[in-house]
């Protein structure tokens, strides 16, 4: 089994245990409430088991869908790739980068909520992010369609610089309940991952970039 589909598989069985509607929240002894990223506990409470708890719930059938769609898409080729720079090693550094993705995600809406008592987030978007860009970076133009548009299609490079635009203005807008800085943060951390650890895919990146130059 591949640690792309354990991890949809584990994030899934959390997600129902916790509750994927309101009803069931309250019906499982606030479970939901104990795993969210919520940075005033986090702060006040030493709570920073919930930096990681918050990737693997999830607020809806829908939300949990689309992650593990995006996830299951992008994952294994990804978990591929780190076997094939890795060896061996490959598959656990896989883990090992999703988990402190999903971290890193939270640390900036910690930072700009840890005395706001009015906000919490959950969900995998940012460990996914993280994922989404290493294959960003290791296939920029491979074109990518959107699930609902799928006669549409967009290089990689082209959806990924407009994702990061979008989450960066969302993120500050602050208009929604959706924690769009951590869909940024994740994307930035997977691109900086891949790029430490296996410095050669800059190269790759652009060597491929250029050769669709018409000039």
């Amino acid at each position: 089994m591949s640690i792309t589909l354990l991890i949809i598989i584990v994030t899934c069985m959390v997600s129902y245990y916790a509750g994927l509607t309101p009803q069931d929240r309250i019906s499982r002894q606030g479970i939901f409430n104990k795993l969210k990223h919520y940075p005033i506990a986090e702060k006040r409470n030493k709570e920073f088991y919930r930096f990681l708890s918050s990737g693997f719930v999830h607020g809806s059938w829908m939300h949990l869908i689309f992650n593990m769609y995006v996830l299951y898409e992008f994952g294994e080729v990804v978990e591929s790739l780190f076997v094939q720079i890795f060896g061996s090693f490959g598959r656990i550094g896989y883990l090992l980068m999703y988990l402190a993705a999903i971290v890193v995600a939270d640390i900036p809406s910690f930072l700009r909520h840890q005395n706001n008592p009015g906000f919490a987030s959950i969900g995998a978007s940012g460990a996914v992010s993280a994922v989404l860009f290493i294959f960003i970076m290791y296939s920029p133009l491979t074109e990518l369609r959107f699930i609902f548009f799928p006669f549409f299609g967009f290089p990689a490079i082209v959806l990924g610089i407009g994702y990061l635009i979008y989450s960066s203005w969302a993120s500050n807008k602050g208009r929604d309940n959706i924690d769009h800085s951590a869909h940024f943060a994740g994307a930035i951390f997977g691109i900086i991952f891949i790029v430490v650890t296996h410095p050669q895919i800059v190269g790759r990146f652009m060597d491929t970039i250029q050769t669709s130059l018409p000039f």
